[in-house]
């Protein structure tokens, strides 16, 4: 089995992870749209591909998926996971399957309020949204929610463009500088965040690993704790199953006076799933499973709890002098 991870980024123990779930069987091949992604050095052979807005871009990765008998696809990046969904057919035709979830949902995640009436439709507890101000306005005087708030895109990622605002001059400049704004409540409480895989053959919720966030740097998670939660794994299994979800998401949950929120979901691994592999939760040989025609059995909650999770610096150096650099 030939797997393809385009966008690896720095991504590069997703790429060992792939590659110790192949084994002999297929090689990880890597896509980036530059030689300075670290990632793809980890991956038995890659591609330097346009960047994704590119006219082409599709043609180029499908002729990759061709010529290498490519039997799995999947991106770690948000803007990419849209492609893949929309053009699944595509890949299907070329003999290549997407680990990603259906088009409607990978939308719906990327539309972040169109999630939060989802949520509210499915009567799942999540912050308040507003897309006009004025009804967040009318809501402060009736006392039925306050500041600090969240003003960001409504479409959005890697935390671009968020900002915590105290007082309506704050948004009344932000709505004037920018579009497609949207107003969120601010969540006190505890965060904690969910790496969780739908099996591709079954539409069963197979792996849940739940970790206390401790400490966020830039969006991510940088230091966590595994826990285990009965009503959590519960109110997840639930929602991506009811939901249709498939292979891998990550999703974003508070506990607010004991009443667990759903902040943010993400159909890709998550930045933090190197702590879940750790753990035992091996999501990479449950996408070979599923992509050999094998479901994988249900193990919520097969991990032990109190592994923490550091990150720290690492850097790879490579001599470029025969290659240039692309950027």
């Amino acid at each position: 089995m030939n797997i393809l991870i385009l966008s690896a980024g720095t991504r590069n123990k997703i790429v060992q992870y792939f590659k110790e779930a192949v084994g002999d069987g297929g090689k990880v091949i890597a896509t980036d749209c530059s030689n300075l992604a670290p990632a793809i050095y980890d991956a038995d052979a890659f591609y330097l591909v346009p960047r994704i807005t590119s006219p082409g871009y599709l043609d180029c990765i499908l002729d990759i998926c061709k010529s290498n008998k490519i039997g799995g696809i999947f991106s770690l990046i948000d803007p990419e996971l849209s492609l893949l969904a929309a053009e699944k057919e595509q890949f299907l035709a070329a003999g290549t399957v997407p680990v990603i979830s259906p088009a409607v949902i990978v939308e719906t995640c990327f539309d972040k309020f169109a999630m939060f009436n989802l949520l509210k439709k499915m009567s799942i507890p999540t912050g308040k949204c507003y897309v006009r101000k004025e009804d967040f306005y009318h809501d402060v005087a009736a006392g039925i929610i306050d500041y600090p708030v969240f003003v960001k895109p409504v479409k959005g990622s890697a935390s671009i463009n968020i900002n915590q605002v105290t007082a309506k001059e704050e948004i009344e400049v932000l709505f004037a500088r920018y579009d497609d704004l949207m107003i969120q409540e601010y969540m006190d409480g505890t965060e904690y965040g969910a790496d969780v895989y739908i099996d591709m053959i079954s539409g069963k919720c197979t792996s849940i690993f739940l970790k206390k966030k401790l400490k966020m740097r830039a969006g991510e998670t940088d230091k966590s704790v595994s826990v285990q939660n009965e009503s959590l794994f519960n109110l997840i299994k639930n929602f991506v199953e009811s939901c249709g979800f498939c292979g891998m998401i990550d999703i974003d949950i508070f506990d607010i006076n004991g009443e667990y929120y759903i902040s943010e979901v993400n159909p890709r691994f998550g930045g933090g799933y190197p702590h879940a592999h750790a753990c035992g939760i091996d999501i990479p040989s449950q996408v070979i499973n599923n992509l050999e025609g094998r479901e994988n059995p249900v193990k919520i909650g097969d991990y032990q709890t109190g592994i923490a999770m550091m990150k720290y610096n690492e850097i790879a150096i490579t001599d470029m002098n025969e290659t240039g650099i692309v950027l």
